[in-house]
């Protein structure tokens, strides 16, 4: 006996049915797009500086954030940075610099890096010496007041009534310990004195960047951070910056063209850093310090960049002077100046998916690319972080 419906019991029951395995797909795709971590905490230098400098001095421009961003967007580069592709690794929106007041929003941490910034406090300012008066202690400085503000703002809109678009740019009052913190800084400690004082000198005070860094992070632990990521220091002596001004000493360039006493130096410090982190964990219960060996994976890039899908190591796309650097340290990328009688300007080339250097110290999107990939599937983390146990890691195409 055939079975008869009325049409519109039908056409419910259908309407029914997609309703429910919509319900159904989103519960399944919630569940499967989870992280612990709710907001990113990043302290550095212009390698993962998103805007904080050019919020703070605004005059960028030229070719900087060509490849990505269609123009510039306060980053040292073509495009995306390392922490720009792991916060969407994560499945974070990129980082608001702290110094950026104009269309901020912090609901998913803050960025304090800026261009030039050290770890050690400079003796003079950023238009005397180069160095920018952000250092990390000035960084740490800002992320306690970050944090009194968000607990003012929450102490304040908890007995009234106030609810406008200020608690729309600010996090939770417990995000401080939901949050990663990432360190990308050092690079400048080490290389703006090397002309000076020579790579003896430099290596002098190196114990003391790493010992502030342990400090910061002991200081971050009380304000209620629990995981962090370390960056160690990339292998300067491969930077086309250094490399134009190099020791005239042949046997001091390894079969890479790169300065063997700078990497050596690098490779000491990072060895150093790695046993202060290892020391500064086991005295932080219940946190995650982990070092994240990033050199390992930007040496092998200078050295073979044809392996990863590049074409140039330790050539500069954007720059003045062309041969095998194209880098002048008088001409720096997007500047204009007048050279032996003639206006020159050291322009972009127009494939810097080709190139590791973006411009002789910085590197280019597809270089951050990489790099970032090797941090998100875990290769490189000292001791091993179970970061996919913890998030949900999307694509960063």
């Amino acid at each position: 006996m055939k079975l008869w419906l009325p049409k519109i019991f039908v056409i419910r029951c259908w309407q029914f049915l997609v309703v429910m395995v919509t319900i159904l797909f989103g519960c399944f795709s919630l569940s499967h797009s989870k992280c612990d971590f709710e907001a990113i905490f990043n302290f550095g230098d212009s390698n993962s500086d998103t805007g904080g400098f050019w919020a703070a001095f605004p005059a960028q421009s030229g070719p900087f954030g060509m490849t990505y961003f269609n123009r510039p967007a306060g980053r040292a580069s073509d495009g995306r940075l390392i922490i720009d592709f792991l916060a969407q690794g994560l499945g974070l929106p990129f980082l608001s610099p702290y110094l950026q007041s104009i269309g901020s929003n912090y609901r998913h941490g803050a960025n304090y890096a800026t261009l030039a910034s050290t770890v050690l406090l400079p003796n003079t300012s950023l238009f005397v010496t180069g160095i920018s008066p952000f250092s990390l202690a000035i960084q740490l400085n800002q992320m306690k007041e970050f944090k009194t503000k968000v607990d003012e703002f929450h102490r304040s809109s908890s007995s009234s009534s106030y609810h406008g678009t200020e608690s729309t740019k600010l996090p939770s009052q417990d995000i401080f310990g939901k949050s990663l913190y990432t360190f990308y800084i050092g690079q400048n400690d080490f290389t703006s004195n090397l002309t000076a004082i020579g790579i003896g000198g430099v290596k002098q005070y190196l114990p003391q960047v790493v010992s502030q860094i342990a400090g910061t992070i002991k200081e971050v632990y009380g304000l209620g951070g629990r995981a962090f990521l370390v960056f160690n220091l990339a292998p300067v002596g491969c930077y086309p910056a250094l490399l134009v001004e190099r020791p005239n000493n042949s046997s001091d360039v390894d079969e890479f063209g790169c300065v063997i006493s700078y990497n050596n130096a690098v490779v000491d410090y990072n060895n150093m850093l790695k046993e202060t982190l290892t020391q500064t964990g086991e005295a932080l219960s219940n946190a995650s310090l982990i070092y994240v060996d990033t050199h390992s994976v930007l040496l092998q890039l200078f050295r073979h960049p044809t392996s990863y899908g590049l074409r140039y190591g330790t050539k500069a796309c954007c720059g003045h002077g062309g041969g095998t650097y194209n880098f002048d340290p008088n001409l720096y990328c997007g500047n204009t100046k007048v050279i032996n009688g003639s206006t020159v300007t050291a322009t972009a080339c127009s494939d810097p998916e080709n190139y590791v250097s973006w411009d002789g110290i910085h590197t280019t999107e597809s270089a951050n690319k990489i790099i970032a990939q090797a941090i998100l599937n875990g290769s490189y983390f000292d001791p091993p972080f179970p970061l996919h146990q913890l998030c949900d890691i999307h694509s960063i195409g």
